[in-house]
């Protein structure tokens, strides 16, 4: 980073970088822990079931799916993160302004479900691409610095909105059995969320201004210290659209076949769209799963499974430490797919009502919900160009989202029979568990094979420690 942006500005506009995917997680996971409303559709005025739940969470990841995640991400490369991130920052604002509104119309629960699941796909693909220029920020801003620790320090904010969520929300929904909820009262939580995300908007406004100065600034101490023609000036500087600009950087489809035909693109792909899965499809139906398992009223199960992302508020940045100075990052995925895997074995066959197991295994997920993000998103611009590197990450997230798009809807199809009885509602939450431990054995298998990878090509430097 050029020394005229100030000592401090990284830092800074890390700051604003993060608010924005504070916002997106809260508003993603603002029913996680009162998902029990949607058991029977009696107790709400929405009128949504288990199914209807499903659906709207999955289409979360439908516009990503089908192409949208890709062509953004080229999208990202040709047009840089201020223009390209400010379109999605917008959508995303836009998705969830048309699920409040959805949720407080009055309408017909299933043109409600339409109007939210349309909303849902468009906040979904602005939250995931606004997270690819977020991430693609970061290492610009972060190339030759703590890397790991900034990606850490973002992802304990970002979790900190879901941790915020799984609290607040059944305090804003308060559980009263027998009481059919209002539409008001099952809105709340969007309402709290849409107020964050004006805020991210602002700050978003703020990081595109300080980008555009570091930019520039890049490009006058290149100037300075070289004193080439302007075109060899914009390339060494690295402005954020060079590779458009440029002819002979300018993206190609080729560019896209070279990423598919890289192993370790599958490896980190793969390893993401299952460890994920096993956790954010979790969260989605925590509440759904923790009540019956543990025996706990919902705001104890608000309060278990906000374990996940206070732990990485903590924990995430310090092992992001860990992997910049240390390195030996595969060992530390391989080691959180282990944790996750141990934690959900606990889920499904701890003993029942025994709230301790449910405490236990959200530290052990918590543990690996932090070390395997700290280590797996830096490894990311060490396998591809950096020319490619939002597309990268966009074809990443778009497995990820792949994923999560069907193990949500399957996790709700298991789900959707346990509506008043007990033990169908225990036995819903054993057999969704078992879903997530075959995600889990998957993971350990990908991160031993990424392990074995970075020993056979040591020249990417996969778990050698980040530049100081």
């Amino acid at each position: 980073m050029s020394s005229r942006t100030g000592k401090y500005a990284c830092w800074i506009a890390l700051a604003c970088l993060v608010v924005p995917m504070f916002a997106s997680y809260f508003f993603d996971d603002m029913f996680s822990t009162i998902s029990y409303l949607f058991e029977d559709p009696a107790r709400t005025q929405l009128g949504w079931d288990a199914v209807g739940y499903g659906l709207y969470t999955s289409g979360y990841s439908v516009l990503c799916v089908f192409g949208g995640l890709v062509v953004c991400g080229i999208l990202l490369d040709k047009w840089g993160v201020r223009v390209t991130g400010s379109i999605f920052v917008g959508m995303m604002a836009a998705g969830a302004a048309a699920v409040l509104y959805a949720i407080t119309a009055g309408l017909p629960p299933e043109r409600s479900l339409r109007i939210a699941y349309a909303g849902c796909m468009f906040f979904g693909l602005g939250s995931e691409i606004a997270g690819t220029a977020v991430t693609r920020s970061i290492a610009k801003w972060f190339r030759h610095g703590p890397m790991a620790l900034a990606m850490g320090l973002q992802l304990a904010v970002a979790r900190l909105g879901t941790a915020l969520a799984l609290v607040l929300s059944p305090r804003l929904v308060v559980e009263n059995a027998g009481h059919v909820y209002s539409l008001a009262e099952t809105a709340r939580p969007a309402v709290f969320g849409l107020g964050l995300m004006a805020a991210g908007l602002i700050l978003w406004a703020i990081f595109v201004a300080m980008d555009a100065r570091f930019d520039k600034e890049i490009l006058r101490q290149a100037q300075d210290d070289t004193g080439q023609d302007d075109r060899a000036q914009d390339d060494r500087a690295q402005d954020d659209r060079g590779q458009a600009q440029d002819d002979k950087d300018a993206f190609r489809m080729a560019d896209v076949l070279g990423i598919l035909k890289n192993g370790n693109f599958w490896l980190v792909s793969l390893l993401c769209v299952l460890f994920y899965s096993s956790i954010i499809a979790f969260k989605k139906f925590a509440g759904a799963i923790l009540i019956p398992r543990f025996a706990i009223p919902a705001e104890t199960a608000g309060w278990m499974v906000s374990m996940l992302p206070f732990a990485t508020v903590v924990f995430a940045p310090l092992f992001g430490l860990l992997v910049d100075r240390r390195g030996r990052g595969t060992r530390w995925m391989v080691l959180g797919s282990l944790l996750a895997l141990a934690a959900h074995l606990l889920l499904a066959f701890a003993p029942q009502g025994v709230p301790f197991f449910g405490y236990l295994a959200m530290v052990l997920l918590g543990f690996g919900y932090s070390l395997v993000p700290a280590a797996l998103w830096p490894s990311v611009p060490k396998i591809v160009p950096d020319k490619v590197l939002g597309t990268t990450f966009a074809l990443v997230y778009w497995v990820q989202n792949l994923g999560l798009l069907a193990f949500k809807m399957l996790a709700g199809m298991i789900l959707g029979g346990a509506t008043a009885d007990g033990q169908a509602a225990l036995g819903g939450a054993v057999r969704v568990e078992l879903m997530f431990i075959a995600l889990c054995v998957a993971a350990v298998g990908i991160a031993l094979l990424f392990a074995r990878a970075s020993r056979k090509h040591p020249e990417l430097a996969l778990d050698a420690p980040n530049k100081a």
